[in-house]
């Protein structure tokens, strides 16, 4: 009798390492996503589309992969966050359908994945997505959580006339209060980490934008582009310098 081949998991295990790439990769995504359509003024359309090849590629590279890659992992994340970015900003400004709307047709979209992948596997748990269709549930509900954020933040910061100081500040209070229950309440990692997830997103959008809108609009009036290098050298030496090991198999 042959011993069972253990459950490979491809996604790093939650840490406060996770966490802070997670907010410089969300970050990236907003001033990498928007150098590419405004910057570069290819318009949202067209940096979606570009963005959604990528997103597409390092999806299917991450899922063909044979071990553990936090390289490939957050190339992927960066991935889907900047698509996530041009995907909001066409939804909410080409289309014409606001904040509000795309926020809630975004919301949608995203319950909708977290069911179908719960009714089809039996868990969203990290600890489970040691296959290739639960990768794939993953990688769908992280886009759809990106662009939402995405447009969540810039709701908050716009429309409901926080700015991107004052949005920051709130998004940032959600994430505490969600550390909170999770040491001092009895509800499910599970939930707790999907809304971490979802809200680091929106954290990173007006983070992205606070440093590179105009000073007359509330930002520093950094370049997206030296913005984005930053961002990406931070990523890049959290990678190299810290071991990071994937998440404990659990079915």
């Amino acid at each position: 009798m042959t011993a069972e081949k253990p459950a490979l998991v491809k996604v790093p295990e939650v840490t406060l390492l996770f966490w802070l790439i997670k907010i410089a990769a969300t970050t990236l995504g907003e001033t990498g996503g928007d150098a590419v359509s405004m910057s570069m003024q290819l318009g949202y359309l067209v940096g979606t589309g570009i963005f959604a090849v990528v997103f597409l590629a390092a999806v299917i590279t991450q899922i063909k992969a044979k071990t553990f890659h936090p390289l490939l992992y957050w190339t992927t994340i960066v991935a889907t966050t900047t698509v996530g970015t041009t995907l909001a900003d066409f939804c909410t400004r080409s289309l014409g359908i606001g904040y509000a709307g795309g926020s809630c047709l975004l919301l949608l979209l995203l319950l909708a994945s977290l069911f179908v992948w719960k009714r089809s596997l039996g868990s969203v748990s990290v600890a489970t997505i040691s296959t290739p269709g639960a990768e794939l549930f993953y990688w769908v509900t992280i886009m759809f959580s990106q662009t939402l954020g995405t447009a969540l933040g810039d709701w908050t910061a716009d429309t409901a006339g926080l700015g991107y100081t004052g949005a920051a500040l709130l998004f940032g209070a959600l994430l505490v209060a969600i550390v909170i229950a999770h040491y001092a309440s009895e509800i499910s990692s599970t939930v707790l980490f999907w809304l971490a997830f979802i809200l680091t997103r929106p954290l990173g959008a007006v983070v992205g934008d606070f440093l590179d809108k105009p000073h007359a609009q509330g930002g520093l009036a950094l370049s997206r582009y030296s913005a984005s290098a930053a961002l990406l050298a931070f990523m890049a030496l959290c990678i190299i310098m810290f071991r990071q090991r994937p998440a404990e198999a659990r079915h």
